[in-house]
């Protein structure tokens, strides 16, 4: 047996016997335990419930009488956002966005009922799931264990003795490494089973599990280098409070104040502003419910030189209904550019908390694991944007439908109703939200996993330096 397995087996001896490294184990692996078992049966249900609320709400949309399309547009109907089935494992900013939306002609609403709006304010200090336990908890495991891996050996005086041996510094330092891996594993494994298990049922694909997987592994990891290196450098009790401020800051601090600072130097019009700017634009186009309005002049006269006639009476197709798709066209392009302009700061915002991945890994690792779970920014966006085209694609029908199945001379009639059969909007698609592709989640998580990669390289250097410096202090 090599040296540095010998001296893994004798840390290993040493945890069995540490009663803090075993209840520790314990408690963290009956947590990892219920919050996967919560979290899914949160999401199960969740995803149950917006099933049966979008199939309510295709039917209402349904069952709606013979009646004139441009109705229909004002009756509206609802979408409901499913959930990632890995959004048990990280549900990301899913409780902090809508998960509804109303669509409704002429107007694009944002995504409403968030949880963290319908439930205690407890949720905003985080939620009880295994992205939680391993980010937060499993950290602080590793530092009450191995605070004194290497510590000890000098305090105890036996480090002169190992050396005088023959055993080099180095091996000692990467054998206590081992040891403290072969523990972080230990409080990874319950994650793993429950995501695999995901896997195995046909609810998550491999890659992405690979990818979380080896994502949290390098994040134990990395601690597990960071306490064994505290350990060689100071004695165990100032290890351990050395530690525990190094772990304050990386994990609770920096992960709380770096997102305020984003949205501080790259701030979003609130929505009270953003809806006023919109509707002082959207009311400058002109009423699309008036084909006399001067704003669609123009359009007009490019409509009856199309169809080769002078009048709108004698077009072949109503002049409302083009009016309308006309409105619907030239709105859409005014929502969709502020709806833009707010996700282009996001993203400057989420470009900013990245950058400071290179002082916090706890960032690095939040946003690899949002994004293979399908709980972050873009994933959202993806929602808003598919149920944008969906709208608008609804909408226009229904103009197109006016404008094709009334006459002018009717719909202009007050004293007559002008309606067309309900079959009609039978005949529309239900919204089928589509997930991003595997590879699209994969890229999203390149620059943070690159980001842990760095943190591991720099501290395994660091380590390695710290071991020989330790074989010259102990001689």
């Amino acid at each position: 047996m090599s040296v540095i397995l010998r001296i893994a087996r004798e840390e290993w001896r040493s945890m069995r016997r540490n009663q803090v490294a075993v209840i520790g184990l314990l408690l963290l692996t009956v947590l990892t335990l219920v919050a996967a078992l919560t979290a899914y049966e949160h999401q199960y249900h969740a995803n149950a419930e917006r099933a049966r609320y979008q199939t309510e709400a295709n039917q209402a949309f349904e069952a709606q009488p013979d009646r004139h399309p441009h109705r229909v547009a004002h009756y509206g109907h609802f979408l409901f956002r499913p959930l990632n089935p890995l959004a048990a494992f990280d549900p990301g900013i899913d409780a902090f966005t809508g998960n509804t939306l109303f669509l409704e002609a002429h107007r694009q609403n944002s995504a409403n009922f968030g949880d963290v709006r319908q439930s205690s304010m407890l949720l905003r200090f985080g939620q009880l799931t295994p992205a939680f336990v391993l980010q937060v908890l499993a950290p602080l495991l590793l530092i009450f264990v191995g605070h004194a891996a290497v510590a000890r050996e000098r305090e105890y005086g036996t480090l002169r003795i190992l050396l005088a041996q023959g055993v080099r510094s180095r091996q000692l330092v990467v054998g206590k490494l081992l040891a403290l891996s072969g523990f972080a594993a230990l409080t990874l494994l319950p994650a793993t089973v429950a995501l695999v298990w995901l896997v195995i049922s046909g609810q998550a694909a491999w890659p992405l599990v690979l990818l979380l997987v080896a994502g949290y592994a390098a994040w134990l990891l990395l601690w597990v280098m960071i306490v064994v290196l505290a350990s060689s450098f100071v004695r165990g009790r100032d290890a351990l409070l050395s530690l525990l401020a190094v772990w304050a800051v990386l994990v609770i601090l920096l992960p709380r104040w770096v997102p305020d600072f984003a949205s501080d130097v790259d701030t979003l019009p609130t929505r009270f502003e953003t809806e006023i700017n919109v509707e002082r634009e959207y009311l400058a186009l002109g009423d699309a419910h008036n084909p006399d309005d001067p704003k669609f002049a123009e359009f007009r006269d490019r409509v009856l030189r199309q169809y080769g006639v002078t009048r709108i009476e004698d077009l072949p197709v109503n002049f409302k209904g083009l009016v309308g798709e006309e409105g619907e066209r030239q709105s859409s392009e005014l929502f969709n550019r502020y709806a833009a302009v707010a996700f282009g700061l996001q993203a400057q915002q989420n470009r900013i908390v990245d950058g400071f991945g290179l002082l916090s890994p706890t960032l690095a690792l939040r946003r690899l694991s949002m994004a293979a779970s399908s709980t972050d920014l873009t994933s959202f966006r993806r929602f808003l944007e598919q149920g944008e085209q969906y709208r608008y694609g609804l909408v226009q029908g229904l103009n197109r439908l006016q404008a094709e199945h009334l006459h002018y001379v009717d719909d202009s009639d007050p004293d007559k109703e002008n309606r067309i059969s309900h079959i009609h909007w039978q005949r529309f698609p239900t919204f089928h939200y589509e997930a991003a592709p595997v590879s699209d989640s994969l890229r999203g998580a390149a620059l943070s996993g690159g980001i842990l990669l760095l943190w591991l390289l720099i501290l395994a250097s660091l380590t390695l330096w710290s071991a020989g410096r330790l074989g010259r202090a102990g001689r």
